[in-house]
């Protein structure tokens, strides 16, 4: 515990306060550190060797008839994979679907949060279906999507055609523009739920008596949203979004199951397991892996150097 103490000497009429860490709380913190220490080498290990490989390998050219033969090429491969189209491609439609995925679980999220905060009867009933979504695999999910927008025998697709409404005699899945779209749905269907469970935690610590004072000063219920709830919100917001960002932006299953890429849906996640897995480029679909890590890591040190600033911000403001 930090411990205060005035000192109206020395030259100094005012005071100066300083601030100092007992014995007892020097011995806690060595403590918690060789309690946790173990635990963190081993993540630490976990994440660095196959990291370390990964790298290892993307510095060498395979040969695809020979195995084991390879030679040492250095950063030939990610040179090659920059200086192609393929790279950039996958990585404008990663962002494009990390961008408006993410936008619209916010605001949907946003919108489930403040609907489950009220109080009424069935409520928790209502939570719990509404989290349905969230806990269904990914992979049964795309199947079922895909299915639903299958030409002439889909769901979607009939019940447009029924309406007479634009897009019943289109192949969904199989025109550029509308397979993302597809993809897009999918993954706001199935991960708004978890968008909506950090924004209601969040919604949950505003104290009542916030709102009793906007209440008596005449505040309308549109001014108490966006001058109280929505600033109150931001930290729970900004986090939901940095780990949709995070996934998102590794997307992989739901562009594999639905298109295997076609059609503009390739991600970069996408790109590196065909060159790896599919066309045996060992060190090509390395090097890919490497940089989709390093986009993931540099849109993680943005967030933490911007948004988590803010957060800190509010948290002090709040104190």
């Amino acid at each position: 515990m930090a411990t205060k103490s005035l000192s109206p000497g020395n030259g100094n009429s005012h005071g100066v306060v300083t601030r100092g860490v007992s014995g007892r709380d020097r011995a806690e913190r060595r403590l918690a550190f060789r309690m946790t220490a173990p635990s963190l080498v081993l993540m630490a290990l976990v994440a660095a060797v196959p990291i370390g490989y990964a790298l290892w390998l993307s510095l060498n050219q395979y040969s695809v008839r020979t195995a084991g033969l390879s030679r040492f090429v250095g950063l030939e491969n990610y040179i090659s994979a920059l200086s192609g189209p393929q790279w950039w491609a996958a990585f404008g439609q990663t962002f494009l679907f990390a961008g408006l995925s993410v936008s619209l679980e916010l605001v949907l999220g946003t919108a489930m949060a403040l609907l489950l905060n009220l109080a009424f009867r069935g409520r928790a009933l209502l939570r719990t279906v509404v989290l349905l979504p969230y806990a269904v695999v990914t992979v049964v999910s795309a199947i079922t999507w895909e299915t639903m927008f299958q030409p002439n025998l889909g769901l979607v697709t009939n019940v447009l055609s029924m309406l007479g409404l634009p897009g019943g005699d289109v192949v969904w899945l199989g025109e550029h523009g509308y397979a993302m779209a597809v993809i897009i749905l999918a993954d706001v269907w199935k991960t708004t739920p978890f968008a909506a469970l950090i924004i209601l935690a969040g919604l949950q610590v505003i104290s009542a008596e916030t709102y009793e004072a906007a209440e008596l000063d005449g505040a309308s219920k549109w001014q108490t949203f966006t001058h109280i709830t929505l600033p109150l919100l931001r930290p729970a917001i900004v986090l939901a979004a940095i780990f949709r960002t995070m996934d998102a932006l590794r997307v992989f299953d739901l562009p594999f199951v639905l298109t295997r890429g076609a059609n503009g849906t390739e991600s970069m996640s996408m790109l590196a397991y065909t060159q790896l897995r599919e066309n045996r480029l060992v060190g090509e679909g390395s090097a890919l892996s490497i940089l989709t890590f390093l986009t993931v890591m540099a849109v993680s040190v943005v967030y933490i150097r911007f948004a988590g600033g803010n957060i800190r911000e509010v948290a002090k403001e709040e104190q």
